[in-house]
C-alpha cells in the first residue's frame, strides 16, 4: 500500500507538574491584576511576558506521524445450507461468487473474505449465517469493515433484531439465488407424541401448507403403517388435521405420512414425515397354566409376579376329572377350569401363554388348541416348559400345537445330572449371549449348577440355544408366521433358583426368553437398529447367521442406494454413513423391516420455509443503506467503493464503504523552539518590559 502524507500535531510535555503550573499561572495573573490597579500602562507587555513564560514551561513540540494506508475488509457470505441445494440455486451461487471475485480484484484497497456457512459436509437444522460472519470478522476493527454481501435464498434464522448492531457490518447486501415465483408444498406435523401405550392409540396433528401461487384446495395424503399397508385420503390445504394411530407393539412403531407433490415445486423433501412412536406396555398380561403341582411352579410364579408390569393369571390343575376322590363336590374349594373364557373369549387379551408341565387330561377340549395355534400365528407368544408327561401319549404335543412347537418328543426321559451349555448359536444369540452368573459371562464352560432331568426332543425347526444331556436340545426358539414360540425341554430350572450346586442365572434367562417372545427389539436377533449421532447414522443388526447384509437406503430426496452391513468387533453387522441431507432417511432389509432416521428436527426450520424471500433481510438492508437483488434479474452487479454517507446501491451496482483507515509506522518528535531560543525570547521580553516601564515613569 502507498504511504499517506506525514501528519503534524503539536504536543505538550510540561516541565513541572500541572498543579505547579496552575499555581505559577495564578500567581502571575494576580501580579498582573495588582500592577494594573497601580499603573494601568504597560499591561500588554506584562501579559505577553507571562504567556511566553508559561509556554516555555509547557514545552511544546511537533509530532510527525508516518502513516501507511490499510485495506478495508469486505465479506461475502456463501449460504451452503440444505435449501441452497434445491433447484439451480447452487449453480447461481457459484456463478455469482466467481463474478464477485473478479470485481474485487479491481480494488487494491479492499480485501475480500469469503465466509462459507455452514462448513462443507456439515448439516444443520437451521441457517445461521451471522454467527459464522461474526466469527470470520472477529479480528477486524469496525472502522475497517467495508460491508457484507450475502449469497443466499433469504432463509436465515439468526438475523440480529437490534438495528443499532448493524453499523458494525457496514452496508449489508443480499443477492437472492431463488426465483420470485417459486412453488412449494410441505407437510407440517404440529403434534407427535413420542410414546404411546401398546394397544391404545395416539393422536397426531398435522397440516398441509402451500405457497400462495399453488391454489389447490385439497391434497392427497398417504398414510403407511408399520406393516406397510397404505391408506389414501384427501385433506383440505391449510387446515389442521388429526390422525388416530394405533400403537400395536412395544418398541418403535413407525408411521409414514406423505402428501402428493405439485408440479414444479422446489423440493419434495418436506412432503413426508416419519412418525416414530415408542410403544410402552401398560401391563403385560401372562397366562400361566401348570399341570401337576411341582417344585418349579413357584419359580415361574415368583419370576412373573416380581415384575410390577406383569398381570399374571395362574391356573394349576389340582383335580383331574378321572382322579378318584371321595370328597363331595359341594365341599371342594376348587373352581372349575374356565377354559372357554381363557381360550376363546379373552385369549387375545394375553401377551404370553405359558404351559408348565401341562399334559392332556380331557380338561381343555382339543378345539381350543386350534385357537392357541391361530393366536400364535397372528402374533401371539407361547412358552412350553416340558415335564416327563411330554414324552408320553398325554403330551400336549399330540394336539394341533404340533404345528407350531419346534421340538418333537422321542418318548425318552433322561434322569441324570447334567450342566446346561450354550450352543454355537447360543453364544451369538442375544437371548443367551453374555449371560452372566456371579459376575462371569458364560461361554463354552459355564460355572452354573446341574439339572437332574431332561425330556429328549428332536428339533424340527427354530434355533437351539442351549443343550443338555449328550447335546440334546434344551432350549429352542422359533418364529411361527407373525408369532413366536419357545420350548424348554426340562422342568428343573427351579434347581438354580434354590441354589443347587451354587445355582445359575434362572431369573435372567427366563426374563430374556419372555422378552424375546414379547418382541423386545434389544433381544431380537433379526431386528434392524438405527442410531443417530449428529450427522452420522449407524445401521446395525444382530443377525449372526449372515456374514454381511444388504440394506436399501432411501434419502430424503427419494434417491436410493444399497449399503452393506459388515461384522464389527462386537459381533454386530454394522455400517456408519454420513448424512448429506436434512429430512427422513429410510432403511429396509431383505426381510422387509423398515427403520427411519430423522436428521434435524421433525420439522426443521431449514425445510419449513424453502421459498426464496427478501422479507427477512429487507429491514437490515434498509437500516444499513444496503440492497437486496435477485440474481435472476441482476446476475452480475458491479462493485463501487463510496466515501459519501449515502445509499450504497444502484440499479446494477453494489456500494461498499471506504474507511481510509491507516496504521502509524513511525513517530518523530521535535521541540517547537530550541531551549536557547526560548531563553533569549524570555530575556528579551523581560528587558523590553523593564525598559518600557522605566520610560513610562
Amino acid at each position: 500500500m502507498e504511504s499517506l502524507d506525514t501528519a503534524l500535531t503539536i504536543h505538550f510535555s510540561p516541565s513541572l507538574p500541572l498543579y505547579w503550573l496552575a499555581a505559577i499561572f495564578i500567581a502571575g495573573t494576580a501580579l498582573l491584576v495588582l500592577g494594573f490597579l497601580y499603573n494601568r500602562k504597560g499591561l500588554a507587555l506584562r501579559t505577553l511576558t507571562l504567556a511566553a513564560f508559561m509556554l516555555v514551561l509547557l514545552r511544546p513540540s511537533l509530532i510527525e506521524q508516518q502513516r501507511e494506508a490499510v485495506p478495508d475488509i469486505a465479506a461475502v457470505v456463501v449460504d451452503q445450507s440444505e435449501s441452497q441445494k434445491m433447484g439451480d440455486r447452487a449453480q447461481k451461487t457459484q456463478d455469482a461468487l466467481s463474478h464477485l471475485k473478479k470485481e474485487f480484484k479491481k480494488f487494491e484497497d479492499i480485501e475480500l473474505r469469503i465466509v462459507e456457512a455452514p462448513r462443507s459436509n456439515q448439516i444443520t437444522k437451521d441457517t445461521r449465517l451471522f454467527e459464522s460472519l461474526d466469527t470470520a470478522l472477529a479480528d477486524v476493527p469496525e472502522k475497517r469493515r467495508a460491508g457484507v454481501i450475502f449469497l443466499t435464498d433469504g432463509q436465515i434464522h439468526d438475523i440480529p433484531e437490534d438495528p443499532a448492531s448493524l453499523e458494525k457490518y457496514g452496508p449489508v447486501h443480499a443477492l437472492l439465488t431463488g426465483d420470485k415465483n417459486e412453488r412449494d408444498r410441505q407437510l407440517v406435523v404440529t403434534k407427535a407424541p413420542a410414546y404411546g401405550i401398546v394397544g391404545q392409540s395416539v393422536t397426531i396433528e398435522y397440516k398441509i401448507e402451500d405457497t400462495d401461487n399453488i391454489g389447490q384446495e385439497e391434497a392427497l395424503v398417504t398414510l403407511k403403517r408399520h406393516d406397510g399397508q397404505p391408506e389414501v385420503f384427501y385433506v383440505p390445504v391449510g387446515q389442521p388435521q388429526e390422525l388416530e394411530l394405533q400403537v400395536e407393539h412395544a418398541g418403535q412403531n413407525v408411521f409414514e405420512i406423505d402428501v402428493q407433490g405439485v408440479p414444479g415445486e422446489i423440493t419434495k423433501a418436506n412432503n413426508r414425515a416419519a412418525l416414530l412412536v415408542n410403544g410402552v406396555r401398560d401391563r403385560l398380561k401372562v397366562l400361566l397354566v401348570s399341570g401337576q403341582p411341582h417344585a418349579g411352579g413357584r419359580t415361574w410364579r415368583d419370576l412373573l409376579t416380581s415384575d410390577p408390569g406383569v398381570d399374571l393369571v395362574h391356573f394349576t390343575i389340582l383335580r383331574e376329572p378321572n382322579k378318584l376322590d371321595s370328597t363331595p363336590q359341594n365341599e371342594l374349594s376348587l373352581i372349575a377350569f374356565p377354559f372357554r373364557e381363557l381360550f376363546e373369549i379373552k385369549l387375545y387379551d394375553f401377551d404370553l401363554i405359558v404351559f408348565d408341565r401341562y399334559r392332556l387330561n380331557r380338561i381343555l377340549p382339543s378345539n381350543y388348541f386350534n385357537n392357541i395355534v391361530r393366536y400364535v400365528e397372528e402374533g401371539g407368544a407361547l412358552l412350553e416348559a416340558s415335564g416327563p408327561s411330554f414324552a408320553t401319549q398325554d403330551s400336549v404335543y399330540y394336539t394341533s400345537l404340533m404345528n407350531i412347537l419346534p421340538g418333537t418328543p422321542t418318548g425318552a426321559v433322561i434322569r441324570k445330572p447334567f450342566t446346561p451349555s450354550l450352543t454355537e448359536n447360543g453364544n451369538k444369540h442375544p437371548v443367551t449371549r453374555n449371560i452372566y452368573w456371579k459376575g462371569i459371562p458364560q461361554s463354552a464352560d459355564p460355572n452354573w449348577g446341574q439339572w437332574l432331568r431332561q425330556v429328549v426332543i428332536k428339533k424340527e425347526s427354530g434355533e437351539t440355544l442351549m443343550n443338555g444331556v449328550d447335546n440334546y436340545p434344551l432350549l429352542v426358539l422359533d418364529r411361527v408366521k407373525e408369532g413366536r414360540v419357545a420350548q424348554l425341554s426340562s422342568d428343573h430350572i427351579w434347581l438354580w433358583s434354590r441354589g443347587y450346586q451354587s445355582g445359575g442365572p434362572h431369573a435372567e434367562l427366563l426374563r430374556r426368553i419372555v422378552h424375546w417372545l414379547m418382541k423386545e427389539p434389544e433381544l431380537d436377533e433379526k431386528a434392524l437398529e438405527v442410531q443417530i449421532d449428529e450427522n452420522h447414522i449407524t445401521i446395525r443388526s444382530q443377525n449372526y447367521k449372515q456374514s454381511e447384509m444388504a440394506v436399501t437406503m432411501t434419502r430424503p430426496d427419494g434417491s436410493q442406494e444399497p449399503i452393506t452391513l459388515e461384522p464389527n468387533s462386537e459381533g454386530w453387522l454394522e455400517t456408519v454413513i454420513e448424512a448429506d441431507q436434512l429430512g427422513i432417511y429410510a432403511f429396509e432389509d431383505p426381510e422387509g423391516q423398515r427403520r427411519f432416521a430423522i436428521i434435524g428436527d421433525l420439522n426443521p426450520p431449514e425445510l419449513r420455509g424453502v421459498k426464496a424471500t427478501p422479507d427477512l433481510l429487507s429491514p437490515m438492508a434498509r437500516a444499513s443503506k444496503g440492497s437486496i437483488k435477485w440474481l435472476s434479474e441482476t446476475p452480475t452487479p458491479s462493485i463501487r467503493p463510496l466515501a459519501e454517507d449515502r445509499n450504497f446501491a444502484g440499479r446494477n451496482w453494489i456500494g461498499l464503504r471506504q474507511n481510509h483507515d491507516y496504521n502509524v509506522t513511525g513517530i518523530k518528535e521535535k521541540p517547537l523552539l530550541p531551549e536557547w531560543m526560548s531563553v533569549l525570547i524570555l530575556l528579551g521580553l523581560a528587558t523590553l518590559t523593564w525598559w518600557r516601564e522605566g520610560k513610562i515613569k
